[in-house]
């Protein structure tokens, strides 16, 4: 497993030990992970949500992601909760006709993003039909917080874009 970390804030350490025991175990449960894999995908999720709060790019989860992210919007009470403690207001994940397919591009900047946002970010979870979506490439050495979305820029307070999921044309953020 290849790990890459800013300063190791991590998923997990944003959420109850009691809901984040529930994705953990939602994961296991409805996509047969196993419970290793399981914690690494809820803490993925829980931080790919975090970083959608206030992203200046588009987000969207790899397939391993997904699961989580899936798991957290069925926790509604909670998820409600982490909505408003971290992005100001409910991030909405609706159906959007048209939307296209997941691209190891889409994938790559929500990895970025969360990078960005000094998440830690797991490699093995951020791919696109095999093909890794979080390593470092291009803009190795460079600050992330100058790549986009990171608490380093800013964004002149214009808000932020429409994210989706878009594998499905899902909206999570208006």
């Amino acid at each position: 497993m290849t790990v890459v970390a800013n300063d190791l804030s991590t998923g997990r350490g944003l959420v109850s030990p009691e809901l984040f025991d529930s994705l953990v175990h939602f994961v296991v449960t409805h996509n047969g992970q196993p419970t290793e894999r399981a914690e690494r995908i809820a803490d993925q999720a829980v931080a790919f949500v975090a970083t959608a709060a206030t992203a200046t790019v588009g987000m969207v989860p790899s397939d391993d992601v997904d699961f989580g992210v899936h798991a957290l919007i069925l926790h509604t009470k909670e998820y409600a909760e982490f909505c408003q403690e971290h992005a100001g207001r409910f991030l909405h994940h609706n159906p959007r006709p048209g939307g296209g397919g997941r691209t190891l591009e889409a994938v790559t900047a929500s990895a970025h993003a969360m990078k960005a946002a000094r998440f830690m970010v797991i490699d093995e979870l951020w791919t696109v039909n095999g093909e890794n979506a979080a390593q470092c490439d291009a803009d190795c050495g460079r600050p992330y917080g100058a790549f986009g979305g990171g608490k380093d820029e800013d964004d002149g307070g214009g808000g932020n874009p429409p994210t989706g999921d878009s594998d499905d044309g899902r909206d999570y953020n208006s």
